[in-house]
């Protein structure tokens, strides 16, 4: 049996269009020692697939970490399947705030040598040595004292559409930038009070550490994450501290959390908050784009990529359409004068 994907993309989708029954977005991660990752990755490969999972998951020796997509009439066999294997028994997992079931397209489990890049070398600081876990509403508390420091350990593209109110968003683009950058920035705020949260948590596992290791005395962390804050505030009938959106990493790329859009077109300036990627395969970066500059620029993020995804799609854009309407309209004008 192949223990990978070998379909197109336009092929997965249709599959998944296909599909009569509702799917449930969940993720988790454990760090715990995996003595071989490669024959754990193919048994999980083997089980999940046969539940008709989709998702992105990283195996490596110091755990694992996981998004996915699993049927709902699947949904208790594969937590049945979690209590199954040692290693991931009594593992805590957090289901999805906002789900339209087309989370993931296929199953891609890849042995990694982290759960999470880091870029941090695990053997010069002790890496169990975690912060404190707040409970999601011991966290939202916290987070009104004016004492504390409250810091979004995740990317600045993350942050820029959702964000707790008043945290310290770093300007970057990796976490492994982020967890040096932030040690340093905070280095005269040892004795404060740090709350780090990130989307699920496993982040601030590792942030945690780092900064204990470094000094600082009382850090704290978001156990479970935005996911779970969002989940508990709202059940407790709570008006939310995190306003926005909570970038996802699947197909969504957001769930959104308050009404609140806090970010703009990186193309018009507009208020918007809905992340895209490129339309121009060889380019595919991420920005913010509006549903007028999408048309306009036909999913491009720039006029360079717009020109060249024309050349390569070999079809008139919008904008070229309405120009040639615009040819059209004149020799109509014309004919009639």
């Amino acid at each position: 049996m192949l223990l990978h994907n070998r379909l197109s993309r336009s092929e997965l989708e249709a599959r998944l269009r296909s599909e009569k029954f509702k799917r449930k977005t969940l993720s988790f991660y454990r760090y715990v020692v995996i003595p071989d990752p490669q024959e754990m990755r193919d048994r999980l490969y083997l089980a999940w697939d046969r539940l008709r999972c989709y998702g992105r998951v990283y195996v490596a020796r110091e755990g694992i970490n996981a998004q996915m997509s699993i049927p709902e009439h699947n949904a208790d066999a594969l937590l049945d399947h979690l209590e199954s294997v040692p290693e991931l028994s009594g593992i805590p997992v957090k289901w999805a705030v906002e789900d339209d079931g087309k989370s993931f397209l296929k199953l891609v489990i890849k042995v990694r040598p982290k759960i999470v890049a880091d870029g941090l070398d695990d053997e010069v600081f002790d890496v169990t040595n975690v912060g404190t876990r707040l409970s999601p509403l011991e966290f939202h508390h916290l987070a009104e004292n004016d004492n504390v420091v409250v810091v979004d350990m995740r990317n600045n593209y993350e942050s820029e559409v959702g964000h707790f109110r008043n945290a310290i968003c770093p300007d970057v683009r990796t976490f492994r930038e982020e967890v040096e950058l932030v040690a340093d920035q905070l280095k005269d705020k040892k004795e404060r009070k740090i709350l780090l949260y990130c989307t699920g948590g496993v982040r601030c596992e590792k942030a945690s550490a780092w900064l204990r290791h470094h000094g600082f005395s009382d850090v704290n962390q978001l156990h479970g994450g935005v996911i779970a804050y969002t989940h508990e505030i709202r059940a407790a009938g709570l008006p939310s501290k995190f306003i926005g959106k909570n970038f996802v990493f699947d197909e969504r790329l957001g769930e959104r959390v308050t009404e609140d859009i806090i970010s703009r077109c990186h193309q018009c300036g507009k208020s918007c908050d809905t992340h895209v990627n490129c339309a121009y395969d060889p380019c595919h970066k991420l920005v913010i784009q509006c549903d007028e500059c999408a048309e306009k620029y036909s999913g491009c993020c720039s006029d360079e990529c717009y020109q060249e995804f024309t050349l390569q799609t070999g079809s008139l854009s919008h904008r070229q359409e309405k120009e040639k309407d615009k040819v059209k309209d004149k020799d109509k004008d014309a004919l009639l004068h």
